[in-house]
């Protein structure tokens, strides 16, 4: 078990990291914060992500020993009763969980080529972020993007932290174990995926092809643009496009419902026999 060290006063410098969360949230921090015993798995298991640190609610500690195994010995794991506890994070903290997370190296362009053209060969999923400026729709296209399979996400330039508080919540931890990067402009993205040999595909409300009219396994690259005003339309003009079937008088879905519904057919056509 890592180290249990009992906090008294919520000016410990000791817990600096997670003081004023809600605050420090918006201004960026060092690392990041986690919230949540789901979560804590996920930030367990991370190859990407480590602990730097736990700060628990006093009587979540039993509970979640088997969870906390699971650290090594040099992370420390403070612990408060829940006013110094709600004092230390700036609001309530109902789960009672919070963990202080910090990324490892990120990975070099040789190690992502290898990585995507892994996922390539396997018939994977990448997904592609552009300009997504809402931290809910990004943690929840993390979410999807872990039930159905994608193997990595890449962000252009303008698409928001997935790191931030409250995107790696509402990924359920999803955001610390799919590999993701960010990279400049979105043909670049294009023009470096294509030539790994995935098909690049859009969503579109006046998309070329029905979505449910695709069929073939084969590896794909979806790319998703902003909420509102979705990918720029000299984009669209030159990438094959998918539009999804609906009702008539509603013009499109929710970015991450749009990407739960296209991810959901492509990894069905997965066990479909060839």
């Amino acid at each position: 078990m890592p180290s249990i060290i009992e906090i008294f006063d919520a000016t410990d410098p000791r817990i600096e990291p997670f003081r004023d969360v809600r605050d420090r949230d918006l201004r960026g921090r060092d690392g990041f914060m986690a919230e949540g015993s789901v979560v804590l798995d996920q930030l367990a298991r991370s190859e990407r992500f480590r602990a730097g640190a736990l700060l628990i609610l006093r009587n979540r500690l039993a509970g979640l020993e088997p969870r906390l195994a699971s650290f090594g010995s040099d992370v420390p794991i403070y612990v408060a009763d829940s006013e110094v506890f709600d004092a230390i994070a700036g609001f309530p903290v109902h789960r009672g969980v919070l963990a202080y997370g910090v990324a490892a190296e990120p990975g070099t362009d040789a190690d992502w080529n290898a990585r995507l053209s892994a996922i390539q060969r396997d018939k994977g999923l990448v997904v592609v972020a552009c300009g997504l400026s809402n931290h809910d729709n990004m943690g929840a296209l993390f979410r999807n993007g872990d039930a159905f399979g994608v193997g990595a996400v890449i962000l252009d330039q303008t698409a928001c932290d997935p790191l931030y508080r409250k995107s790696i919540r509402v990924s359920v931890g999803s955001v610390l174990t799919i590999p993701f990067r960010r990279m400049e402009g979105v043909r670049a993205i294009h023009a470096w995926l294509a030539g790994l040999g995935f098909e690049c595909l859009c969503l579109s409300p006046a998309g070329d092809i029905a979505l449910h009219e695709l069929g073939t396994h084969r590896a794909r690259a979806l790319f998703l643009g902003t909420e509102g005003e979705g990918l720029d339309p000299a984009f669209l003009s030159d990438v094959r496009s998918l539009r999804i079937a609906m009702a008539p008088g509603l013009d499109s879905l929710n970015v991450s419902i749009s990407a739960a519904i296209a991810l959901h057919h492509f990894f069905s056509r997965r066990f479909e026999p060839s």
